[in-house]
């Protein structure tokens, strides 16, 4: 697997003095990253930037599906140790929490979970004592599988961003497109059937305990520029499907195996992924919980009248969970 053979995206010392200044002066402003009067703040403040942050700073518009954006630069001393658990950060880098709401807003609608890390816009991914085994962003010894984020709901994310905060053991991120995918007419016809569903992931409490009956959906969906993807295989049961569906299911996931690279991002890097075009994952790491291990930030963004998705989706109960918004269209 290449490491960091991602597009990327530079901004001069110009553009990162002035995105950093509009956050701190956000910040300082409001008190707190997660005040709703500065979440109402952020198309204002994002309408007064320069061309170049809008040029740069637009959502993902290649096959590889993704790129980091660079020069951003994040001081190790003044961050603090990493924390052992997301409800322990408190304010720490609250800066880049509005740093990353802003690479948001330029490019579409940050987006929360009822459900998740307490609704906050910009979570916090580290890893926690005995989670290490689990598939989620608290993980660590085991291979995070690559896989849609919030896959098991409609109205999930189109962009996930990932912002690193630390990362001494240069652990690395996978990423695989689609649409860098080599895939047969016959199992692309068969993944675009509504055969199994995808199920919550255990970061959704509540969303495991709902008592809807999961909806099968569809694996692979045809948009006016090319294929578009929803998988997320820890999650999803396959008792229920026939023998064609299991076999072209495992052959997609053959080759996102084989087109995946990892990315090992640097203090200040945000990757930038089309949530419906690539599916990410993490390589196993050992975690130390002594205050130097692995941090990222992540927002997820909506993007309007984007046309990747079936209608279908329109009438899937989400298993209970309400996607929040950062303001009120």
């Amino acid at each position: 697997m290449p490491t960091c053979p991602a597009p990327v995206r530079r901004l001069d010392a110009d553009a990162v003095t002035e995105l950093t200044s509009a956050a701190a002066r956000l910040l300082d402003r409001h008190g707190s990253a997660t005040s709703p009067a500065l979440l109402a703040d952020l198309p204002a403040a994002c309408a007064g930037l320069g061309a170049t942050l809008h040029r740069r700073l637009r959502p993902v518009d290649t096959a590889d599906g993704l790129f980091v954006l660079r020069g951003l630069t994040v001081d190790d001393t003044d961050l603090g140790p990493t924390p052992g658990h997301w409800s322990t950060v408190g304010d720490a880098g609250a800066l880049w929490d509005v740093v990353l709401l802003l690479v948001s807003t330029l490019m579409g609608t940050p987006i929360a979970w009822d459900g998740q890390q307490d609704g906050r816009f910009v979570h916090n991914i580290v890893p926690s004592p005995g989670h290490e085994s689990e598939q989620t962003g608290a993980s660590s010894s085991v291979l995070l599988t690559p896989h849609t984020e919030d896959a098991f709901h409609p109205g999930r994310a189109h962009l996930l961003l990932l912002c690193c905060m630390r990362n001494h053991d240069a652990i690395a991120t996978t990423a695989a497109s689609v649409r860098l995918a080599e895939l047969s007419e016959a199992d692309v016809e068969q993944l675009k059937r509504p055969v199994a569903p995808i199920l919550p992931d255990d970061a959704y409490e509540q969303a495991r305990q709902f008592g809807g009956r999961p909806a099968p959906v569809p694996t692979l969906f045809p948009a006016p520029d090319g294929l578009t993807m929803r998988y997320d295989p820890a999650y999803t049961p396959q008792d229920g499907a026939d023998e064609a569906w299991r076999e072209a299911y495992g052959r997609l996931g053959g080759e996102l195996a084989r087109v995946s690279v990892a990315v090992s991002l640097e203090p200040g890097d945000v990757l930038v992924v089309d949530n419906d075009l690539v599916v990410h994952g993490r390589v196993p790491f050992r975690a130390r919980y002594d205050g130097t291990d692995r941090w990222l930030k992540r927002a997820s963004v909506r993007v309007g009248n984007r046309p990747t998705r079936p209608a279908a989706e329109a009438g899937e109960h989400g298993y209970g969970q309400t996607a929040l918004t950062a303001w009120a269209s």
